[in-house]
């Protein structure tokens, strides 16, 4: 259409050109320019491993822009200015995006709103399938509890994929800046193949492959159980409600898929006539999870910074610093433990089970602050998102929305034993105990001859530390009982 007026649409934790709302919202009156701004405030809290990842990602979507004919519009700076000036130089109608409801994106996008004036700033879709406030109580509060949530989410369902459709967008273009050098990573540190492509397809391999077996081994580190999709998850690159789709496939006698909203449509989920997968439970529940922690940080923006339960705000924490250091370089003289650690630093990725154990064992074991522990998290992690980090290290911590009592205590022998009984995945990630058999790879100091030559011995005892924990805990928490050791 001649003399259209163009909008800007401005990429965020959306990093990709399929079932994407804001981009067909942005398409539907006129040209569009993608414009990812590079803002090192979001910069500062990130490790090496996740701005390196962003990078490829960003170079991904790039690749598939000029695919068709255009490409991604980089500049550098705060948002509030580069965004407004962007528009004037484009002469846009509007500025289109997905929601941000994280603390910081949230104050940033009403600073941008403010600074744009009468250009509008339109949000459609969101990072979730359900966006944070939606799923609420019958009283019309926000859920503090998962089971609870999960039930209403369920109930309440989600659209079915957004037909976007970048061909049959009419791109425009303004000039920007190369993307920034991917900064210097550990030696030995592999990251995931990054963009939209890779995430489809990590996501037809775990969907036709371990996904069948997920509510069994999900917890198992020393087998490829997961979907290994949370970094995708993260920028973007693929959304839940792809996902979803993908699970929902049993179409029932009113010709909707159990997840789909009244009226919201089938969709076009891929693979479809193959019937729900085996583990589609399992897998749904794990998402509605990160879809709860997103409403909490929501409803709660100060829970990304103090603990959810103000009971808790009197804890006195340790700082040691010899023991800080045992633990961020997985030289505890826990196995399990120390296995974890060091997959963080040799991926920067830990698989979820150990992620409870690592953090249980700083907490409980250490006595040393979750918030500590949460920003080494997010310092190395390539998945880092604020919402899950933040209230993830708080369920273990006994500080967060988890309804069980804060004395869950996770025991790293006991858990080794459960969840890696061949003591493979402590093998692989500590080399100095490759030799020992199970059941000793799990116990090093029990060995007749005492922990391999390199390999510390425990730097606490783990019953002893319980105990002051439990005693720590109920200073502040009185009547909770004698706890527990899954």
């Amino acid at each position: 259409m001649a003399g259209a007026v163009p909008a800007v649409l401005w990429l965020r934790r959306d990093l990709r050109l399929g079932d994407h709302p804001a981009l067909l919202a942005a398409g539907r009156d006129g040209p569009v320019l993608p414009l990812f701004v590079w803002d090192p405030a979001l910069q500062r809290a990130a490790g090496a491993s996740r701005v390196a990842f962003l990078v490829r990602t960003l170079r991904a979507l790039d690749e598939d822009l000029r695919r068709h004919g255009t490409r991604l519009c980089v500049r550098t700076g705060r948002p509030e200015q580069v965004v407004p000036a962007v528009a004037r130089e484009l002469g846009a109608g509007a500025v289109h995006v997905s929601k941000d409801f994280g603390p910081y994106g949230a104050g940033r996008d009403r600073r941008v709103a403010a600074a744009l004036g009468m250009v509008p700033l339109v949000p459609t879709g969101s990072p979730y399938a359900v966006s944070p406030g939606q799923v609420r109580t019958g009283a019309g509060e926000p859920y503090r509890v998962y089971s609870a949530f999960a039930r209403a989410w369920r109930a309440r369902g989600w659209p079915p994929p957004a037909p976007s459709d970048p061909a049959a967008v009419r791109w425009v273009e303004l000039a920007g800046e190369d993307l920034p050098a991917e900064p210097a990573l550990p030696e030995g540190l592999r990251l995931p193949a990054a963009g939209e492509r890779a995430a489809l397809d990590a996501w037809r391999r775990f969907r036709d492959g371990a996904l069948a077996a997920y509510a069994e081994d999900r917890d198992r580190p020393d087998l490829e159980g997961t979907s290994r999709l949370s970094a995708h998850l993260r920028w973007g690159t693929v959304h839940p409600r792809t996902l979803l789709a993908d699970l929902e496939l049993d179409i029932g006698a009113d010709g909707r898929r159990p997840g789909a909203r009244p009226g919201a449509g089938r969709g076009a989920p891929t693979g479809a006539g193959r019937g729900a997968p085996p583990g589609a439970d399992r897998f749904r529940a794990e998402l509605a999870w990160r879809e709860f922690y997103a409403a909490v940080l929501a409803a709660w923006p100060a829970s990304a910074r103090s603990s959810f339960q103000p009971r808790f705000a009197n804890l006195v924490w340790d700082d040691d610093p010899d023991h800080w250091r045992a633990w961020a370089e997985g030289r505890t003289g826990y196995p399990l433990v120390d296995a974890g650690m060091r997959q963080l630093l040799g991926e920067g990725w830990m698989h979820n089970r150990v992620r409870m154990v690592t953090a249980s064992f700083l907490v409980k074991d250490l006595h040393q602050d979750w918030r500590r522990g949460a920003r080494h998290f997010m310092a190395h992690l390539v998945d880092g998102d604020l919402a899950s980090n933040q209230h993830g290290w708080q369920w273990t911590a006994g500080t967060g929305t988890d309804a069980a009592p804060y004395h869950r205590i996770l025991n790293p022998v006991t858990q080794a034993r459960r969840f890696d009984p061949d003591g493979t995945y402590v093998r692989r990630w500590v080399p100095e105990l490759r030799d020992l058999p199970a059941p000793a790879v799990f116990e090093p100091w029990r060995a007749p001859a005492g922990p391999p030559a390199g390999y510390p011995e425990p730097i606490v005892d783990h019953a002893a530390e319980r105990a002051r924990a439990l005693e720590a805990y109920g200073r502040v928490s009185p009547g909770a009982g004698n706890g527990s050791q899954p």
